[in-house]
């Protein structure tokens, strides 16, 4: 069966919501629902993912006014789960369970829990306390470490960092919902205050609060849904158990074995893509990505973007909303929403010429995967 997002639905994004993340989770939910030209009695499959900082899903569902419903798993995770709570929304309707599925992700990221930030004493246990003499604690400790391997390894520099700051803060211009729209320089880059070496502020996701959902179905109900069905075309998947410090080489990521997998099982190619929504929790985990899906060679990723192949006008655009470094970090699921509404070719100032095809990519380092929507179902 085939499976096509039918509608999509958000929050605005705030530094300072003021709300509870089931409030925005309904919002977003029921945003979607209408767009689709649904109602909530329509949708029997509520999906979401969370790291201890939302609501579950069935507790949305329940109070965006349905009962009673078939699926309603919460998944456990970070960016990682944003492509697989989509996969498996699709594999709940494709075997029958579902007719309708909505998967939404919904966070205080800033005002309440911030996935980056140790603000209390922090207690290490399990496999963690082997990492944590290393001071892999926070994702811009984990990933830094890999940056600078990468960095080690290609001769690449600080200007291939700005080079994804610079570029995808352009295209955050052009988007009146991203929560930085502020122009971005090389100069403001290098003059931006450090994280953790090298990572400086700029390279690190900009964290808001809000909300964030799709609506999912089978061929049958989404040719008669409001919009143009945007069809899922496939994905991949890759979780390696030996984590952030064993991993064997840091200047590659999850998508080295999804990236091959995602071209076989699509029959899509890098060069069919026109919109690459890569997964931005940090500069670096664009460069790696970028290689690693084969849109250029190892250690040309900043080259990529600096030549302007990574915007309008080049190979591929790289999230022309730009992305979770400036439109904001709703971890990962507005990659979903900017893919659709591209393909839907509804962006506006920002749309992608004649996008038919669209990448979205979830995670880093060791855990991830990716998925493909086209505007021709397969």
């Amino acid at each position: 069966m085939s499976v096509a997002v039918v509608g999509i639905g958000r929050t605005s994004f705030t530094r300072a919501s003021g709300r509870t993340t089931q409030a925005m989770a309904v919002e977003a939910c029921r945003a979607a629902i209408s767009d689709a030209g649904l109602t909530v009695a329509d949708v029997d499959g509520w999906a979401s993912f969370q790291y201890n900082d939302s609501t579950m899903s069935g507790e949305v569902a329940w109070a965006a006014g349905r009962d009673e419903v078939e699926w309603a798993p919460t998944l456990f995770g970070g960016g990682d789960m944003a492509a697989q709570v989509v996969q498996d929304a699709v594999a709940a309707i494709e075997s029958g369970r579902c007719r309708a599925v909505v998967a939404f992700r919904s966070l205080n990221g800033r005002s309440g829990y911030r996935f980056g930030t140790v603000a209390k004493q922090l207690e290490v246990t399990g496999k963690h306390q082997f990492d944590a003499p290393s001071a892999f604690l926070v994702p811009p400790q984990f990933v830094a470490s890999w940056a600078r391997r990468y960095q080690h390894t290609y001769g690449s520099t600080e200007l291939d960092l700005a080079a994804v700051a610079v570029t995808q803060r352009t295209h955050a211009q052009a988007n009146p919902h991203a929560a930085m729209r502020e122009p971005l320089t090389v100069d403001d880059y290098l003059a931006s205050r450090w994280v953790c070496d090298p990572f400086r502020v700029n390279d690190c996701a900009f964290e808001v609060d809000g909300a964030v959902a799709v609506v999912l179905a089978g061929a049958e109900l989404a040719r008669g849904c409001r919009h143009t069905p945007i069809w899922y075309r496939g994905g991949s998947g890759s979780w390696s158990g030996s984590g952030w410090t064993t991993w064997d080489d840091m200047t590659s990521m999850y998508s080295r074995s999804a990236g091959p997998r995602l071209w076989q099982r699509t029959g899509f190619t890098p060069a069919d893509v026109d919109v690459a929504c890569m997964y931005d929790c940090f500069t670096y985990t664009v460069l790696a990505t970028l290689e690693d899906y084969e849109f250029c060679e190892r250690g040309q990723a900043g080259a990529f973007l600096s030549e302007g192949r990574g915007t309008h006008g080049g190979d591929v655009v790289v999230n022309p909303h730009g992305g979770l470094l400036s439109e904001g970090y709703i971890h990962g699921m507005n990659h979903h929403y900017e893919a659709v509404l591209q393909l839907r070719r509804e962006a506006g100032e920002r749309q992608v010429q004649d996008a038919s095809v669209a990448l979205v990519s979830a995670g880093a380092g060791p855990f991830g995967g990716a998925l493909i929507y086209s505007r021709e179902a397969a």
